[in-house]
């Protein structure tokens, strides 16, 4: 009986009419996606109405699962749909399957706006009193990382699902599309990561644009070299940044609205073919290119025609930034991304950092026109961490510098032949 009832009215939808029409079709549709996520079909039922003159006027389905059911209503005339999934989670957590289909099948559906709703059906233990629930994250088919939250806001964007909670381990967390992207008590892990290798590794950054990165985290850390004059933020999301502002304070610290920070708001791979800057520094702080739910809103930032786009927009001593995903977990594209890189740029280092929130080993790379994070030397990395008053930080070093650049076999093993 324990499980999660989720509901979803969709308004202005703009799909093709047959998926409001033709039950064949919808059919197929739910069939796919409910059998995608991975749950067990065991019936099936639809009923198609009609209007008065005998044309079709919608369609109502019901998927039984051995896990509970999915329903659907469609609503030509208003271009609507009202979704219906309710799991049960008894014997295992099939939350994150659910919401999987729900976020499915909105995508698909491409409403204007969505009214979301969650429901906690059945007994609850102390444990899971209250409105808190399982987040849980996919990171492959068969393996799933979950925490304890206790919902703060749940919404979509033009783009993508954005929600807010709470957590015992991680503080108040960000999850888009079902992925976990950021958190208060870990975020340094993957922020000092991201940016200060490289930072450092520059003698003076004057210049930067961050690609993503709504969440103000790089901002906040990048902003701490103090050669630093001029930083361009290019997260196509406004809401992410208007929520970080609200609820995630802790993690940009008001470097959201620095007097150095230049707010840009349309695709990065547009913004890079476009803009006139050189910058010294790039960092493309991105979401997952493909998301749990399938989403692709990051895959244009990773090609090699973006790669050489950002190459042509790096000053002579430019470095570029990026994260590859778990080189455990994602194996092919972790190999194929760095691939793509050593194609636009001579000096390519991989280096990786686990991430708590994240459940994963997680890569990330260094590429440039020829300054190397490697051959700086140890006395050369602590100066400057000295001359910068980069003492406070909660986990780069000079010493962690080097070491984040040691790869253990398994990850040299995927690492793309340059000849």
């Amino acid at each position: 009986m324990e499980g999660l009832h989720l509901t979803a009215d969709c308004f202005d939808c703009k799909a093709d009419t047959e998926f409001f029409l033709c039950q064949e079709q919808l059919s197929k549709l739910l069939t796919k996606i409910t059998i995608d996520a991975g749950l067990t079909i065991v019936g099936q039922k639809y009923h198609s109405f009609n209007n008065p003159d005998g044309s079709a006027a919608g369609v109502t389905g019901t998927l039984l699962l051995a896990e509970s059911h999915v329903a659907i209503h469609t609503w030509p005339e208003k271009n609507a749909v009202t979704l219906d999934v309710y799991v049960c989670n008894f014997h295992q957590d099939n939350s994150e399957k659910a919401r999987y289909i729900v976020d499915s099948l909105i995508r698909h559906f491409q409403p204007d706006t969505v009214s979301r709703q969650q429901i906690t059906r059945g007994q609850t233990t102390s444990a899971t009193s209250g409105t808190e629930t399982l987040s849980t994250e996919r990171l492959s088919s068969s393996t799933f990382y979950s925490t304890r939250t206790t919902p703060l806001l749940q919404t979509r964007s033009q783009f993508q699902q954005i929600e807010i909670a709470d957590s015992a381990d991680f503080g108040k967390l960000m999850r888009i599309d079902g992925a976990m992207m950021t958190s208060e008590k870990d975020e340094f892990f993957y922020h000092e990561s991201l940016i200060h290798p490289a930072a450092i590794t520059h003698p003076a950054p004057r210049t930067a644009l961050i690609i993503g990165g709504g969440d103000g985290g790089s901002c906040r850390e990048l902003l701490k070299h103090p050669s630093l004059e001029t930083l361009t933020l290019c997260e196509i999301d406004p809401a992410v940044v208007s929520i970080s502002r609200k609820y995630l304070h802790e993690i940009h610290q008001g470097s959201l609205d620095h007097d150095k920070v230049r707010h840009v708001h349309v695709d990065g791979f547009a913004y890079v073919r476009k803009c006139e800057e050189l910058y010294d520094l790039i960092f493309l702080d991105l979401t997952d290119p493909q998301a749990p739910d399938g989403s692709t809103l990051a895959a244009t930032c990773i090609t090699e025609e973006f790669f050489q786009a950002c190459a042509a927009k790096l000053t002579d001593n430019g470095i570029l930034v990026m994260h590859l995903g778990s080189p455990y977990y994602h194996p092919q594209r972790y190999c194929d991304t760095l691939r793509k890189l050593f194609v636009s740029f001579p000096v390519v280092r991989p280096y990786s950092v686990f991430i708590p929130l994240y459940g994963a080993l997680w890569g990330m790379a260094i590429a440039s026109k020829g300054i190397d994070p490697i051959a700086l030397g140890a006395s050369t990395v602590k100066q400057r961490i000295e001359h910068r008053q980069l003492k406070l930080l909660k986990y780069y070093n000079d010493e962690v510098h080097h070491a984040l650049f040691v790869l253990p076999n398994f990850m040299r093993k995927l690492m793309p032949t340059t000849s």
